[in-house]
């Protein structure tokens, strides 16, 4: 009888579940719908791919990913499974030959965008099947992007409320990394999931260490990073504007690294072509906008940097949630200034969106701007937003390196003060001006020497001014004119100046000593015998890859190579015990590997 973890074993190649895998998997293939959060590279795509070998029929996986179905259904048919998709990319006669396939029953799982699921035609040819007991179940994947409050909103998500009216015996699995209580919400009431099971599992991603840097020269300090932790390894540069991507892009490949560029604004031969060198060569950093990155299956990408400031805390968990899927170390790196918060406040404050849509994103940047400042541990304040509790996990920066604090209050007073006395009608580089007591024309243009605020900070350096700004904006102490950046007084300044309310603030890092080392890359921690066997499997891996028309992971993951490396297998038996390595994967590469080995 085949079971779920005959499945795992056989076919997928692993030798136990994970977390509520089983319980998740049980429930589906009994007919259960179900809602399931869990982190990237926790495994959520075997919750509904081992439902779908276990119930009669074909699984229909929507998915909003075009461009990565192909390598979603080539790892699938790699490990022996019958699968196929279905969008728009495909020429009209090959999209035939699957859709006549489908009918037959030739597939297993089917994957398709949604506005390709939700045509009238493909709809009917739906319910033909389901009538006929030949739809295993629905899998919804990337189901936050039905949420109309979240970072990637898909508007034809919204149509697939019509699934429980037109196949009401079908379960349904909705599946997402990230997702907030609100968002949650949104889910389950935009996909009809009422009656659903929710699975929630840890947001915890243990192997990747949050580091967020005071900017000062963000690229010499990304080229220093990559330079000094991640040379020739393969990594995602987010910035928020396309000039910023482009330029990024070119000073990086100008150093020496392949760097290339990715945004919406590029024609879309080039984006593809990008992104296929991105997930088919080693060593490619992806200069990005996050028009690049949902669903992202290559497994090894060793850092996510950051250029300016997410959105808020659930883009910034699904963007660092792109580093080390293999669960080997990985990093997720930021530079975060005074700037960033001027900017992200402002394209809040001037956002066409009603006063509801403005106060949730202000509330969610609000929550982002205090995991950037906080004192404690960057991994507890991060699970805490998800209502998850943890303890400090001394792999973030402010566990390694505990930041120090200090009685701002008196600083934020002249700070307040000086705002307050130039008029409120400037930004925060010429209130520090004043504050220092520079003599400079623009402050004698305004006559600003004769304020009794000019000099009195003269016991803070200017980047120690600019961390108070920086934090006070945060505080909501401040807020930044839309218009052109003048800084002006809150409400919630007012306890601050009449005494009532004192403030702690981090101490501005002039030099910050670089955080414990430890090895960022799998070759750099192996022994020279194990390295130049590493080096054998990934040149064979390379080829194979290139004969198959697949990126390098579909064959086998790093993990998996490693597993080898580490073990040296001498039989198919000891081969087959290898995490990744099922059936089907033995029988095509078995004695290779073994002639490798030997």
């Amino acid at each position: 009888m085949t079971t779920a973890l005959s499945i795992l074993n056989d076919t997928f190649g692993y030798p136990a579940f994970r977390g509520r895998q089983a319980e998740i998997i049980g429930h589906v293939a009994r007919g259960g719908d179900a809602l399931v959060l869990m982190p990237t590279g926790g495994g959520k795509s075997l919750c509904y791919q081992i439902p779908a070998l276990l119930r009669p029929g074909t699984a229909i996986v929507v998915s909003p990913l075009i461009a990565l179905m192909h390598d979603q259904v080539s790892a699938l048919v790699e490990a022996g499974v019958r699968a196929a998709f279905l969008n728009s990319a495909l020429p009209f006669d090959e999209a035939d030959r699957v859709e006549r396939g489908f009918v037959r029953g030739d597939y297993d799982l089917l994957y398709v965008a949604p506005e390709r699921l939700m045509t009238p035609r493909f709809l009917e040819l739906l319910e033909r099947e389901a009538q006929a007991g030949r739809l295993a179940l629905f899998a919804i994947d990337e189901a936050h992007c039905v949420s109309q409050w979240g970072h990637d909103f898909r508007p034809e998500y919204l149509q697939l409320s019509v699934l429980p009216e037109r196949f009401p015996r079908v379960p349904r699995i909705a599946l997402t990394a990230t997702a907030d209580p609100a968002t949650r919400g949104e889910i389950v009431a935009n996909l009809r999931l009422e009656g659903a099971r929710i699975f929630v599992a840890s947001f915890d991603r243990p192997n990747i260490r949050y580091r967020i840097v005071e900017k000062t020269d963000a690229r010499a300090q990304l080229l220093a990073f990559l330079r000094g932790e991640h040379a020739d390894d393969a990594g995602i540069v987010y910035c928020l504007s396309r000039r910023k991507v482009e330029e990024t892009a070119a000073f990086l490949a100008a150093q020496g690294i392949r760097a290339l560029p990715y945004h919406a604004g590029m024609d879309a031969r080039s984006r593809s072509r990008n992104q296929e060198s991105f997930l088919r060569e080693d060593g490619v950093v992806m200069v990005a906008t996050i028009a690049f990155g949902m669903g992202i299956d290559k497994p090894d990408v060793r850092f996510v940097a950051h250029l300016d400031l997410p959105k808020s805390i659930e883009g910034y968990y699904q963007e660092t949630g792109r580093a080390g899927r293999d669960g080997l170390p990985a990093d997720a790196w930021m530079a975060y200034g005074l700037g960033d918060v001027v900017q992200q406040r402002r394209m809040i404050e001037e956002s066409d969106a009603d006063e509801r849509f403005k106060r949730a994103c202000a509330a969610r940047l609000d929550a982002l701007l205090g995991l950037c400042e906080t004192t404690a541990c960057r991994r507890q304040r991060l699970l805490g937003y998800f209502g998850e509790e943890s303890s400090p996990c001394g792999n973030c920066d402010t566990c390694l390196d505990p930041p120090q604090t200090w009685d701002g209050t008196e600083a934020v007073r002249k700070a307040l003060s000086c705002v307050y006395r130039t008029g409120q009608r400037f930004g925060a580089g010429h209130v520090i001006d004043v504050l220092l007591g520079k003599e400079n024309d623009r402050v004698r243009q305004w006559g600003h020497r004769a304020l009794s605020t000019f000099g009195i900070g003269s016991g803070l350096s200017e980047n120690e001014w600019r961390a108070v700004f920086r934090q006070m904006i945060a505080l909501g102490l401040l807020a930044a004119d839309p218009a052109h950046g003048a800084l002006r007084l809150t409400a919630a300044s007012r306890p601050v100046l009449r005494g009532e309310q004192k403030i702690a603030l981090r101490r501005a890092a002039e030099k910050r000593k670089a955080a414990a080392p430890r090895s960022r890359t799998v070759d750099a921690a192996l022994e020279a015998g194990e390295r130049a066997l590493w080096e054998r499997l990934r040149a064979w891996r390379a080829e194979t890859a290139r004969a198959h028309g697949v990126p390098a992971f579909v064959i086998l993951h790093d993990s998996t190579l490693l597993e080898i490396v580490r073990t040296r297998p001498r039989n198919a038996a000891q081969l087959r015990a290898i995490s990744g390595i099922g059936a089907r994967k033995l029988e095509n590469y078995g004695e290779t590997l073994l002639g490798i080995l030997s």
